[in-house]
């Protein structure tokens, strides 16, 4: 991987996310009623002069749902991304405008996590991030590997405490 100009000096990436694929799910599901209904609608209008123009309303209708219904949130779920850094988390997200936030590893208070039924047979869940500051608790839904990433986090947090200890104690020397 390349070098992020953003990244702070000594700052390396950990670990890339992005949401668990089973946001997909339902988009891709839509996306097949969509084609069987485009399918049905084809085959019901009767032959005729107008037929041709009638297919072809069908068919826009039916690219413009896909569009709709899929491509949004393919393109949402690509570029929502949860970065994990040796200095902080980042989280980018947006398809034309892009937003992001930075919690330094340094303000994290608390880092637990949450997993329905349904989360433990996918592997994934919620991540639970608390800092101190305005904003407070951040929840982050549908996190892949969640354990894995809480862990991985809280790990950080801790190195990044004991780096931030050392730095304040040579100063202080």
């Amino acid at each position: 991987m390349g070098y992020d100009r953003s990244f702070a000096a000594g700052e390396q990436c950990v670990e890339i996310l992005h949401p668990h694929w089973k946001t997909l799910v339902r988009p891709i599901a839509l996306a097949f009623v969509v084609v069987a209904a485009l399918l049905v609608g084809e085959v019901l209008i009767p032959a005729g002069k107008d037929a041709g123009i009638e297919r072809l309303a069908v068919a826009v209708a039916a690219i413009v749902l896909l569009m709709w219904w899929l491509m949004g949130p393919l393109l949402r779920w690509r570029t929502t991304v949860y970065e994990l850094t040796t200095r902080r988390m980042r989280l980018r997200d947006g398809i034309i405008a892009r937003h992001g936030r930075d919690i330094p590893l340094s303000r994290i208070t608390d880092v637990s996590f949450r997993k329905g039924p349904l989360d433990r047979l996918l592997g994934c869940g919620t991540l639970i991030v608390e800092s101190a500051g305005e904003h407070g608790e951040i929840t982050l839904t549908e996190i892949p590997h969640v354990e894995h990433v809480q862990a991985t986090l809280f790990q950080l947090v801790e190195d990044e405490r004991l780096r931030v200890g050392r730095e304040d104690r040579d100063v202080m020397d």
